[in-house]
């Protein structure tokens, strides 16, 4: 039975009349998930062309389609560096049963594979659920359809966790995040957060201890490993370069870090497809390199004996942390982004600068996008208005 013959025999129970109607909703999802809608977005929403909400939606899931490949590959790959370097065979977590088949072999792909996506799929699985509990009941609450901006929200969350999270963390974490910076300001396309952020920032907050420092990384308890981004901002390009991190390393993702944040080249690929689908915009991106760059040359005129984070070339910025991520998915979330193509601009270069600023300046927290992403969220309204107003004044002047 093919999966058209299957929806085909469950459709009537969930259309509006039958007997499941309140998850109307949840059926049209998966339904169109797979398959072509036949229909255009009804309502309002942040969408503004002839493209509908649901398509857009699915072509941001598979734009991540690289970055899930290289999450999964690269957590595993560590984690079995990390092992081969304790000399251990086991850990003593569920996941020795699996592995047992597979060895502990960073020299093995499908050992990488399978060991990475035993810390993404858990992740994925609990983020999945009990957001989607809470995206139900909401929608039965306010009688909303459910909608596809979930799955997005899902993932890109999924992708910016540590591989070894304690799983009640990332249900509270994303709880936070759709039911604070999202459902309580009506629902997608009324969000002034992006609701991944929002999420990961709560336990940024909440418990540091889980989502920052150096044993976070790599899946393997007891063993450390700080990030090249980490590495720079205690000692500057010399530490990294002596912990055998190259550029082109960090640009392929071969590295500590959040999940799916490592790779440039498969976020590029992603962002080349967002951009080929005109889901993303091109402003957004190119105002926040272009700030990131700006920032970043000025800081390195500027110069400092104390501070080695004012030498910091841009092209290490843009592979470091979670620099490439921001830029590609995050900041161009068209919810809470900047609508005008001059606000875009604007928008973007705040938070380019804003990233370099706080991963200079404060070396407390070296990384810095996330909050800049924030920090810009909340102004994008501002922005939007100035540029009205300031075309407003030229129209009256052009006509005067």
């Amino acid at each position: 039975m093919s999966a058209r013959d299957i929806l085909d025999s469950i459709e009537p129970y969930f259309t509006k009349g039958g007997k499941f109607e309140r998850y109307y909703g949840l059926y049209e999802m998966v339904d169109t998930f797979i398959y072509t809608p036949s229909e255009v977005t009804r309502g309002k929403t942040h969408v503004r062309d002839g493209n509908d909400l649901k398509r857009t939606m699915t072509f941001v899931v598979i734009a991540t389609f690289f970055c899930i490949l290289m999450a999964m590959y690269n957590s595993g790959y560590q984690a079995n560096l990390a092992m081969e370097a304790l000399g251990l065979d086991e850990t003593g977590s569920w996941r020795d049963s699996i592995m047992s088949f597979f060895g502990h072999n960073p020299a093995n792909p499908i050992s990488c594979l399978v060991y990475g996506a035993l810390f993404f799929l858990p992740i994925y699985i609990v983020t999945l659920a009990v957001g989607g509990i809470w995206e139900v009941l909401f929608a039965t609450v306010r009688g909303h359809e459910i909608n596809e901006g979930f799955l997005v929200s899902s993932m890109l969350y999924t992708l910016i966790m540590p591989p070894d999270i304690p799983l009640w963390q990332v249900a509270l974490g994303i709880s936070f995040g759709i039911v604070i910076g999202k459902e309580v300001f009506g629902g997608t396309g009324k969000n002034f957060l992006n609701p991944a952020l929002t999420g990961r920032a709560f336990l940024f907050f909440a418990y540091p201890a889980s989502i920052s420092g150096d044993s976070v990384w790599v899946g393997v308890d007891g063993f450390t490993a700080a990030t090249p981004l980490g590495l720079a901002a205690s000692g500057g390009l010399d530490a990294v370069y002596a912990a055998d991190y190259g550029w082109f390393q960090t640009f392929f993702g071969f590295m500590p870090g959040s999940i799916g944040e490592t790779s440039t080249l498969a976020i590029f690929i992603g962002a080349a497809f967002l951009l080929y689908t005109r889901v993303a915009s091109y402003r957004i991106m190119g105002g926040v390199l272009a700030g990131m760059v700006l920032m970043s040359l000025t800081f390195n005129l500027i110069g400092s004996d104390s501070n080695p984070m004012f030498a910091l070339p841009w092209y290490w910025h843009l592979t470091l942390g979670g620099f490439a991520f921001g830029m590609v998915y995050m900041a161009t979330d068209p919810v809470s982004a900047a609508m005008t193509d001059t606000g875009r601009w604007i928008f973007g270069m705040l938070i380019g600068v804003m990233v370099v600023l706080i991963r200079v300046v404060n070396p407390a927290f070296p990384e810095g996008m996330m909050l800049s992403i924030l920090f810009a969220n909340m102004f994008a309204p501002i922005i939007d208005y100035f540029v009205v107003q300031a075309n407003i004044r030229r129209r009256i002047k052009r006509h005067a």
